[in-house]
């Protein structure tokens, strides 16, 4: 029973941390599907994935084919979050995709002044992206998203639209990509009792290198690169690390690591297992099954699953 309580105290502990904490519209932040997860975030140079358009839009343009993905995760306390993303090359255009992406926070007891419940509420969440990439040359890629953004709270919301811009130096003959984004660089339309808050800007920065004769794709991702710190070198302390492992041509394993999540979460001495990930993914002829594990502290983590579709 004491083991029990305790770890409930913590998944409260934990929520309370990454999301009552959060600003508005700071579920962005989030990873959209298990493969990302899996890789703890650090996907701003990686290819060939249709969910590329949630880090760097210029991405998009190395897709070889039309897919689709969709993803799913079961988040503490009756918070659950999904994703759908699509696309394609169009003749004359480039490659555009499209993709929403959205959170849940559950239901809660309203109150009057006295503390009399008079009924429930929700909260929650969306995002609606577009996306274009273009070809400047057979190696340097241009992208940019538009993005709606929605937040709810009971009968109050707020709304703000947004653009990302992204860059992808590919040399596929080197196994070497490099990417970096602005993410929602934006204003709100509608803001909460009229209280205006800042879109949580995001500059990232990138590099994807598959050794020579090694089947793995070893990425560095830079975060938050718009944001000081106490000294020069706190810009680069949100950083993720990630490990793709080609098993087979049908079977991956993925661990990643989030420096700053690991720092967030870390509880007096000890931060356990938090920020370190870990997943696998399994290609069925046109069909990707993606599975991942993200640690936050002892005891408690989440599941990400997610199906892919080549079209």
């Amino acid at each position: 029973m004491r083991q029990t309580i305790l770890l409930l105290i913590t998944a409260a502990c934990f929520a309370t941390t990454l999301f009552a904490q959060q600003a508005t519209y700071d579920f962005l932040r989030i990873n959209v599907n298990a493969r990302t997860a899996a890789l703890n975030g650090s996907f701003v140079s990686m290819k060939d994935d249709p969910n590329v358009l949630f880090y760097n839009p210029a991405s998009l343009g190395t897709l070889s084919k039309p897919r689709i993905s969709a993803s799913y995760v079961d988040y503490l306390m009756d918070v659950n979050m999904g994703s759908l993303s699509y696309a394609q090359y169009i003749e004359g255009i480039g490659n555009i995709g499209g993709g929403v992406t959205y959170i849940n926070y559950g239901s809660f007891t309203q109150t009057d002044a006295d503390l009399n419940e008079i009924g429930m509420f929700e909260a929650k969440e969306l995002a609606l992206i577009a996306g274009i990439a273009i070809h400047y040359d057979e190696e340097i890629l241009f992208g940019v998203n538009i993005k709606y953004i929605h937040s709810s709270i009971s009968e109050y919301s707020s709304s703000a639209v947004a653009i990302d811009l992204g860059f992808l130096y590919d040399v596929p003959s080197q196994n070497l990509s490099i990417g970096g984004s602005v993410l929602n660089l934006g204003t709100q339309l509608k803001k909460y009792m009229g209280v205006i808050e800042q879109l949580p800007l995001d500059i990232k920065l990138g590099i994807t290198k598959r050794p020579e004769h090694l089947p793995i794709n070893l990425n560095l991702n830079f975060h938050r690169l718009n944001e000081k710190g106490d000294t020069f070198w706190d810009r680069f302390s949100a950083f993720t690390v990630g490990a793709e492992i080609l098993m087979s041509e049908s079977f991956r394993l993925r661990a990643g690591y989030n420096n700053k999540q690991r720092k967030d979460f870390k509880m007096g001495t000890s931060a356990g297992l938090a920020g370190f990930s870990m997943g696998a993914g399994i290609i069925v002829k046109d069909y990707q099954f993606d599975y991942s594990f993200s640690s936050y502290a002892k005891d408690i983590g989440m599941h990400n699953i997610s199906l892919g579709v080549s079209l």
